[in-house]
Order: C-alpha cells, then structure tokens, then sequence
C-alpha cells in the first residue's frame, strides 16, 4: 500500500491484526513493512496506541485463549517497532475538537487530531469510523 511516502498514522485496529490472524493479517503486515524499506516509511502513533493494543491482546487471552505469555511476546515485538510516537497530552485539544465536531471517541479523535497534525492519512481497520470521517478525506480503511 503506497499512501503517502512520508508516512501515515495507524490506529490500535490496524495495529492488533499485527498479531492477530485475521482477514487483514497480511495488510497490516505489508503497511508495517515500510518501516523496513529504503528509506524507511515512518508510521506515527499516539502514545496511547500501546495500550490500545494491550487491551486488545489481553481480550484475545480472556475471551479466545491466547496464552497470556504469547501476548507478552507479541507486546515485546510490538515495542521493537520503529515507530514515531506522540505525546497524547500534546493532541488532547485538538483531540476534544474531533470527538465533538464529529461524535467520535477521544481516542479515536487522538488519532484524527495526528493526522491533520502531521498532514497525513489516518489507516484503520474500524469501517464505522472511517464512514463516520469520509468527509475528512484523511482517513483510509486497510484493506
């Protein structure tokens, strides 16, 4: 997926099916494989994306019966990502004037406020939220 070669920001849904065997595996495997190439994509996170996708794994061991020491595993992989991260307490304001213009989450709204931040596009997995965004022309759902 060629989006913007200056990078893009990942939300916590694309970021889980970084671990997760799903439709969207491979998807999320080929956008992350950017931060390998020559020069290397750089794909921005708010900080609260960790714990996004902790709380993400940690359903997948209460609910579905993943080994909580391959959750740990995944979070260490997840930690050697060269990703670029941003301070939530930096994108909080903008952050509460996306969840309110268009009825989102904060979180969700976190990662809008970075990508109209950094002026590039938003990749999600979640169909509502990019529906719920379309008129931004920012967000893209991983396919």
């Amino acid at each position: 997926m060629k989006l913007d070669d200056r990078g893009w920001v990942v939300d916590a849904s694309v970021g889980i099916r970084l671990f997760i065997d799903s439709p969207l595996f491979d998807a999320a495997h080929q956008l992350f494989s950017g931060l390998s190439s020559t020069p290397p994509v750089r794909v921005y996170v708010p900080d609260l994306f960790y714990i996004e996708i902790t709380n993400g794994l940690w359903k997948y061991v209460r609910w579905q019966g993943l080994p909580v020491e391959q959750a740990q595993a995944y979070l260490q992989q997840l930690s050697r990502l060269n990703l670029q991260v941003v301070s939530t307490a930096s994108l909080m304001t903008d952050a509460l004037t996306q969840a309110s213009l268009y009825q989102i989450t904060a979180y969700d709204a976190c990662y809008l406020a970075l990508a109209q931040r950094l002026s590039l596009p938003l990749i999600t997995t979640d169909a509502k939220l990019a529906k719920t965004l379309q008129a931004t022309e920012r967000i893209h759902l991983l396919a």
